[in-house]
């Protein structure tokens, strides 16, 4: 037979179980009326032993939001920042990211400066910096997804005068 009484332990312990679980402090008064349980391994609340057991259920997620909390950079999504509609002029928009840290040559490709060059200088080397310097060529995922970021006035030929990159605008023999 079931008591009045542990029915009503049954019902208003079942949330205060859940929020002891959590960690809450103000309740950790509460931790005398509970102990594990060997049937779930979550906190059973009982306040005397001839009372049932009130099972704490933990809720049951999908793997990638239990990964999720070991590993954030799973929740995140690329996030591009395209204008397909302009407000103005209804036009696709270009990402001001792309145009300021990338160049394109009219060959396809586009050219980049290294990751850090002009940053925390003074504890790294002089070798490392000279490496840093350096422009290097993005690949051809990288150069389709930033041609995709970009409109048709980002991709015409321009002709620069003492261009440093004149020699680099055409490539023969290269397929992007």
């Amino acid at each position: 037979h079931v008591s009045v009484s542990s029915l009503w332990l049954t019902v208003m312990l079942k949330p205060l179980c859940a929020t002891l679980r959590a960690g809450t402090p103000h309740l950790r008064q509460f931790s005398s009326f509970l102990r594990p349980s060997p049937v779930c391994g979550s906190t059973v609340a009982a306040a005397h032993a001839h009372f049932p057991a009130v099972l704490c259920h933990t809720p049951r997620y999908h793997i990638l939001q239990r990964v999720s909390a070991l590993v954030p950079s799973l929740n995140l999504q690329p996030s591009r920042c395209l204008t397909y509609y302009g407000v103005r002029k209804g036009k696709r928009k270009s990402v001001k990211a792309v145009t300021q840290r990338f160049m394109r040559l009219h060959c396809g490709l586009w050219i980049r400066r290294m990751a850090g060059y002009k940053k925390k200088l003074w504890k790294k080397s002089a070798a490392r910096r000279g490496r840093l310097r350096q422009i290097v060529f993005c690949n051809k995922t990288q150069s389709k997804l930033l041609d995709k970021m970009t409109g048709p006035f980002w991709k015409r030929r321009n002709w620069y005068l003492d261009d440093p990159y004149f020699k680099y605008h055409d490539r023969v023999n290269l397929k992007v």
